[in-house]
C-alpha cells in the first residue's frame, strides 16, 4: 500500500533554483548557431540586433504575463493547467497531446543530438557519420546512441528525486552563464576590431538577403522583407523558448505564488541580456559575410577561433556540451509534471498520475524518455521541431489570451500578482505573435501545416479516449 504522503510533491526548490531552471532550459545550442541564418535573411547588423532585442522584450512580456496565471494556479502542470482552466479540457488535452507527441520530446531529442554532435569534436567516434548498423533505409549512428544514453542518464537522475536534479541544474547553469559571459568578454577584449565593427554598422538598416547559390547579397523590401524578418525571428524566438518549464514544477517550489513569477522574470531577463550581448560580440569580431557563411551555421565556433585560436573549437564544443546537458536536464525534469497533471485529470495514462518514493512522477519520466529516444532513432526530430514552431506560438498566444478570459470568468479569484502592462502589453504580444504565425503558415506551409495537422490529430484521440475511458484514473 502506497503512503498517501508520497502522492504530494516536496517543496524543495527556491527562487535561485527556479531561475536557474528557466535560464538552463532556455539556453541550449541556439545562441551558438542561429545568428548565421538570421544574417542571411536580413543582411544587416541593425536588423539582427533589433530582432534579438524584440525577442527578448516579447519573451519577458510573455513570462511576466504567465506570472499572473502561476500565482492563481500554483500547481504542477503549469501551462496545461492555465489552458484547461481558461478553455476547458479539450484544448487542454490538445496542448498536452502536442507537448508529449512532439514539442517536449522532440526538443529533448534534438538537444540530445546537439550534445553528441559537439561531443564528436572531442571524441570523433561519437559522430553521426559513424554508422553502427544499417538495414534498408534505416541507419543507426553513434550520435543517436550517445543522445539516447544522455537522455536515459538524465531521466534516471530525475527519477531519484528533485534534489539531485536541482543541484545538477544549478551547477551546470552557473557554469553555462559564466562560460557565455567569458566568451563575450574575451571577444570584446581580445578580438574586437574597429574596422570590422564600423563596416558591419555601415548601412545598418539596409536589408538584404544572401543568395546562397551565387554568394551575392540581394536588396529586399516590402513583403520580401517581412518574410525575411519572420524567418529570422524564428531563430531568435526558438532559442528563447522553454522558459515556461518552471510553471510545470510549481508544486515543488517554495512560496510558488511569489517565486514562480519572479523566476520567470529574472530568468528571461538574464537570457535576453546574454543573447543580445553575444550577438553584439559576433558583430564586433566577425564581418557579416563570415557570420552568414559560417560552416554548418556554427557562428560561435568561428568567433571562438578568432578569439582563442585553434583551441577555440574545443572551448565551444565543451560549452555546448555543458549547455545542452543542462538544457535537457531542465526539459526532462519539467516535462514529466505535465503528463502527471494530465493523468490526474483522466487525460493521460493512469500510471503517470502517481509519484514514486522520491515523490517524483517516475512513470511519466520514463514514458517521456522512451518516446524522446524513439524520436532520436527516427532521425526526423529536426523536421518535427520545424512542424511545431507554429504550435508553440499558438499555445503561447492562447495562454496569454487566457488571462483576459479568466479575468471575466473568475473576477474574484485571488491574484497575488497581475500581468505587467495589462491589457496593453499582453495584447501586444498576442498581436505580434499572431502576425508571425500567419506569415509562417503562408510562407512555410509544408512544415507549419504539418505542425497544425499533428496538433489537430489530438481532437479524435480526445473523443476516442473519452468513449473508451482508456486513460481514466
Amino acid at each position: 500500500m502506497q503512503d498517501n504522503n508520497q502522492e504530494h510533491f516536496k517543496r524543495e526548490l527556491g527562487l535561485l533554483d527556479g531561475t536557474m531552471l528557466v535560464v538552463g532550459s532556455m539556453i541550449g545550442s541556439g545562441i551558438f548557431i542561429v545568428s548565421s541564418d538570421m544574417v542571411r535573411q536580413v543582411g544587416s547588423a541593425g536588423w539582427l540586433i533589433a530582432i534579438w532585442i524584440l525577442t527578448a522584450l516579447l519573451t519577458i512580456v510573455a513570462a511576466v504575463s504567465y506570472g499572473e496565471l502561476s500565482a492563481m494556479f500554483p500547481k504542477a502542470g503549469g501551462q496545461y493547467v492555465y489552458i484547461k482552466e481558461a478553455y476547458g479540457k479539450l484544448i487542454g488535452f490538445l496542448y498536452g497531446w502536442s507537448f508529449f507527441a512532439v514539442i517536449q520530446t522532440g526538443t529533448i531529442a534534438a538537444v540530445g543530438v546537439a550534445f553528441s554532435k559537439f561531443a564528436a569534436y572531442i571524441f570523433p567516434s561519437f559522430s553521426d557519420e559513424n554508422i553502427l548498423y544499417e538495414m534498408g533505409d534505416f541507419k543507426l549512428n553513434a550520435a543517436q546512441i550517445v543522445s539516447i544514453i544522455t537522455i536515459i542518464l538524465l531521466t534516471y537522475i530525475n527519477s531519484r528525486g528533485v534534489k539531485n536534479s536541482k543541484i545538477l541544474q544549478t551547477v551546470l547553469t552557473v557554469i553555462k552563464i559564466s562560460s557565455l559571459l567569458g566568451l563575450i568578454i574575451f571577444g570584446f577584449i581580445l578580438a574586437a576590431k574597429a574596422e570590422v565593427w564600423d563596416a558591419n554598422w555601415t548601412d545598418a538598416w539596409g536589408s538584404k538577403s544572401l543568395d546562397t547559390t551565387s554568394g551575392s547579397w540581394l536588396p529586399i523590401s516590402g513583403m520580401a522583407l517581412l518574410s525575411a524578418f519572420v524567418a529570422a525571428f524564428v531563430g531568435s524566438q526558438f532559442s528563447s523558448v522553454a522558459w515556461e518549464g518552471v510553471t510545470f514544477i510549481a508544486e515543488e517550489i517554495k512560496n510558488p505564488k511569489r517565486n514562480v513569477g519572479l523566476s520567470l522574470f529574472l530568468g528571461t531577463l538574464i537570457v535576453g541580456v546574454i543573447y543580445t550581448m553575444a550577438n553584439v560580440m559576433y558583430i564586433a569580431v566577425l564581418p557579416l559575410q563570415d557570420i552568414a557563411t559560417a560552416k554548418s551555421d556554427r557562428v560561435a565556433v568561428v568567433a571562438s577561433q578568432v578569439i582563442f585560436g585553434d583551441i577555440g573549437t574545443l572551448i565551444i564544443a565543451l560549452m555546448i556540451m555543458i549547455s545542452t546537458f543542462a538544457c535537457n536536464n531542465g526539459l526532462i525534469m519539467a516535462g514529466a509534471r505535465v503528463y502527471y497533471t494530465m493523468a490526474k485529470d483522466g487525460l493521460f495514462f493512469k500510471e503517470a498520475a502517481h509519484l514514486n518514493e522520491a515523490r517524483v512522477p517516475e512513470w511519466a519520466l520514463w514514458a517521456q524518455c522512451i518516446w524522446a529516444s524513439a524520436l532520436c532513432l527516427t532521425g526526423k526530430y529536426g523536421a518535427l521541431l520545424d512542424f511545431v514552431v507554429i504550435i508553440v506560438l499558438i499555445f503561447y498566444i492562447l495562454t496569454i489570451y487566457g488571462i483576459y478570459i479568466l479575468r471575466k470568468k473568475m473576477p474574484d479569484a485571488e491574484r497575488p500578482y497581475k500581468a505587467f502592462g495589462y491589457p496593453f502589453l499582453p495584447m501586444l504580444f498576442i498581436v505580434i505573435s499572431s502576425i508571425i504565425s500567419v506569415t509562417l503558415l503562408v510562407t512555410k506551409t509544408s512544415t507549419c501545416g504539418w505542425g497544425v495537422f499533428i496538433m489537430l490529430i489530438g481532437i479524435p484521440i480526445y473523443y476516442l479516449q473519452n468513449r473508451k475511458s482508456s486513460f481514466v484514473v
